[in-house]
């Protein structure tokens, strides 16, 4: 350990830094940083063979001022592997979401970089999510097909729900029961209605 830190303190030490590189961390300038609530529907719980198959994201400021909303709908490559759970879900269907007007994974990943790129300027993101890993993978395989990274978009740095949540003494895990303790409306659980941004 003792090994290790000192390594640390070295490479801290030789390594040029410049301005850039030293991060104005929320507590410090909390202007130049803003939240992502992301959620992500998929056809499946294997990100890379399963797929996202519509995103929601609303973008606020550290107050919780809500700055913009990105829906989209994806048509995944692979429709055959559609896990019967997540179709219970989310409803997805392949003629559903032509109908939809989903679009290709290039052009939803143009518009929600556009999307972060319009309202972040130059500001970091924070991700936030209710099962961030789970989002976390299916945006980072999504942006990868594409030969692009999601760290584009956000810090790497992801806060996520359930450890907020525990964080203040609430050991349920399901977003219902979350909610409810907290006083927050539930999300729908018809599946026509469940997307990303409900």
């Amino acid at each position: 350990m003792t090994m290790r830190l000192l390594m640390i303190l070295i490479m801290s030490l030789t390594t040029a830094i410049t301005p850039a590189q030293i991060p104005n961390w929320p507590d410090e300038e909390p202007s130049q940083w803003l939240l992502a609530f992301v959620d992500v529907e998929t056809t499946g719980l294997i990100p890379g063979y399963h797929e996202m198959i519509d995103i929601g994201i609303i973008i606020t400021d550290l107050d919780g001022v809500e700055l913009g909303e990105l829906f989209l709908r994806i048509q995944p490559e692979h429709p055959e592997r559609t896990d019967e759970g997540a179709k219970a879900v989310n409803a997805f269907d392949e003629g559903r979401w032509e109908e939809l007007g989903a679009l290709k994974a290039d052009e939803a990943i143009s518009l929600i970089a556009n999307f972060h790129e319009e309202i972040a300027t130059e500001k970091n993101i924070l991700m936030v999510a209710y099962n961030s890993h789970f989002d976390a993978a299916f945006l980072d395989h999504l942006f990868r097909k594409q030969g692009r990274n999601w760290r584009e978009l956000y810090h790497y740095f992801i806060l996520d729900l359930p450890s907020m949540a525990w964080s203040l003494g609430i050991r349920s895990l399901t977003g219902s029961a979350i909610s409810g303790i907290l006083g927050i409306d539930d999300e729908p659980h018809t599946p026509e209605l469940h997307t990303g941004i409900t």
